[in-house]
């Protein structure tokens, strides 16, 4: 884990004086919109606003392919035919057969029989994909990870990294019977591959190595070095996978020493009648709380008022009886989307227009100072708000630290009272929070049960006791902050960015119609590892099939997981063109 990078969080001026009657009229603000009322307050404030221009906040790359070439032209015309999708369908199948779980509660590589199904794949990926296996430098970091290099000619320009996993979510076996192919049957039905990893992520990786393969045989040589890194541990947080092959990268070319990293991530998003190509420019944060509470235990004949399981259910229907607030920085990708869609949508909501306006107004000049001396008092985020409004849960926790009760044991036998009960809160940290925002909430909880129950309160000790009659609050080390967020600047008449090759790229294989706007995750990927690696991190899933209605993430981590074939293949193509571009193209990184 990452422990020492700073957190990009938005600067918070130290708040200004500012007079009551200031502060009234924002309270008279909240409240009428609260109610409901139309956004006089707006008007009030802001009737001789200069329009914003929107499309300068969303400039789109020009479509970008790569030069001609009879041979690789005719190669990647290859792609469109029967013959490849055929063939490319037997590839992904085949890794689907390969039951690559990985588990929370895997002991040591060597000492886990189940870390052992990571050599079945390697060795179907040596069989399937020959000639990076003859051509390529392989490198086998911590038994199971797989490094490629394919070295480019000009060592003085910064490599291109792809990643992917090879390790999938288990298979609960009650779940099998729900499914309508079996998960490890990589069944092709004419539109999708079925089965577990179909969807996340054995089709990127396998996409990324045909890509690589087909160039190969098509006789290309990169000037910029290309690398493949595949973890196996993604699914339980990367520590054996991706944590050790980022080490390794670092130690053959240092900090800084990459052009960009593409990794798996958002995909495509039909809203406000566009389609939106989001790659991933951030990730949200990541802390795990466990709550203990230690109480006297004895004969449930002759019980207490409250048991360790009904204080415990008390604290939690405190955390869970209200959220923390919803709010939109303007360095979260999804402020960008929206004046993208502000820009370029033709069913772009007029009320979210008219909230983002003056949103930009205010962020920018002398009236944010007054938001912040009364902040303390209300400052609620109305477009973060109403955008949540629309766009539902999917929408909110794009702008929202969320909060998950998930896990919680306690109690082992009908008569005896429980002296130890435990819950696992998991926490998803929104852009411009810190994991100290969680603390200090769930702090503050805890401590109004504790005294109500007279328990003493032990909230981050660092300590492995357990006091009796006691909450106590302990956090995971698998805590993580807020991503660095990658740039994604167009420059129109500028040097190349990563992010308009990317974009360029996107456009070149999907068309003009698609805009191209940053994104953000709101699970993590291996890519946390990888930070100090470069500032141009892409958490992106080009494989997209205008005909598929299930296009997304929603089938992954659950029953039915599959891919279209048709969206996987275009996959192959965006890399392919991709990789040809960032050789080609002068890159300012």
């Amino acid at each position: 884990m990452e422990k020492g990078i700073s957190l990009p969080v938005a600067y918070t001026p130290t708040p200004t004086p500012a007079s009551n009657t200031r502060c009234k009229s924002i309270k008279t603000v909240a409240k009428a919109l609260a109610l409901g009322l139309p956004l006089y307050a707006l008007y009030a404030w802001h009737t001789n606003q200069a329009p914003v221009n929107f499309a300068s906040q969303c400039v789109q790359a020009s479509p970008l392919k790569p030069s001609q070439n009879d041979k690789l032209d005719k190669a990647y015309d290859f792609l469109s035919t029967e013959a490849f999708l055929n063939a490319s369908v037997a590839r992904l199948s085949g890794a689907v057969h390969v039951k690559s779980e990985s588990f929370d509660d895997l002991r040591a590589i060597g000492e886990d029989p189940r870390w052992d199904v990571f050599y079945d794949f390697a060795a179907y990926l040596e069989k399937t994909f020959p000639l990076i296996h003859s051509k390529l430098q392989v490198d086998k970091v911590n038994t199971h990870g797989l490094l490629y290099t394919w070295q480019g000619s000009n060592k003085d320009l910064k490599p291109t990294l792809l990643m992917a996993h090879q390790d999938t979510v288990p298979v609960p076996p009650e779940t099998i019977p729900a499914w309508t192919h079996p998960p490890w049957s990589g069944e092709y039905d004419g539109k999708y591959i079925w089965g577990r990893g179909a969807g996340d992520c054995k089709n990127q990786l396998i996409a990324i190595m045909e890509t690589v393969e087909l160039l190969l045989e098509s006789g290309w040589e990169p000037k910029r070095t290309i690398l493949l890194s595949f973890g196996f541990d993604e699914e339980c947080s990367g520590r054996q996978g991706a944590a050790h092959l980022s080490k390794f990268i670092e130690s053959r070319y240092g900090k800084d020493s990459l052009a960009v990293i593409v990794d798996e991530g958002s995909t495509f998003e039909k809203t406000w009648g566009t389609l939106f190509a989001k790659p991933g420019t951030a990730e949200k944060g990541y802390s795990d709380i466990h709550i203990t509470v230690r109480m006297t235990g004895g004969h449930s004949s002759i019980p207490s008022d409250h048991t360790s399981i009904g204080v415990l259910s008390e604290l939690i229907t405190r955390i869970e009886a209200e959220q923390y607030r919803t709010h939109l920085e303007e360095d979260n990708p999804y402020f960008t989307q929206l004046q993208c869609g502000a820009a370029h949508s033709p069913q772009f909501s007029h009320k979210l227009k008219k909230l983002l306006a003056h949103h930009r107004h205010s962020s920018s000049g002398q009236q944010q100072q007054h938001w912040e001396a009364c902040k303390a008092k209300v400052k609620p985020d109305y477009l973060a708000l109403e955008a949540a409004r629309q766009g539902g849960p999917a929408i909110k926790y794009l702008m929202q630290t969320s909060q998950a009760v998930d896990v919680i044991t306690g109690g082992v036998k009908v008569n005896a009272l429980p002296e130890r009960v435990r819950v696992t809160v998991n926490n998803r940290i929104n852009i411009g929070d810190t994991p100290h925002v969680v603390y200090e909430r769930l702090t503050k909880l805890a401590a109004h049960v504790a005294k109500k129950h007279n328990l003493s309160l032990h909230a981050f000790e660092h300590s492995e006791l357990e006091p009796a009659n006691s909450i106590i609050l302990t956090k995971s080390d698998h805590e993580l902050l807020v991503a660095p967020v990658t740039p994604s600047q167009v420059n129109p008449h500028g040097p190349a960015t990563p992010f308009s090759v990317l974009a360029g790229t996107t456009r070149a294989l999907y068309g003009e119609e698609v805009i191209v706007t940053p994104g953000i995750m709101t699970g993590n990927t291996d890519t946390r590892y990888y930070w100090g690696l470069t500032r141009h991190i892409f958490r992106w899933g080009p494989g997209y099939d205008p005909a598929d209605d299930d296009s997304g993430l929603g089938s992954i981590h659950t029953i039915n997981e599959r891919v279209s074939v048709r969206g996987h293949v275009n996959g192959v193509k965006w890399f392919w063109m991709f990789l040809r571009n960032m050789d080609e193209v002068e890159v300012e990184v």
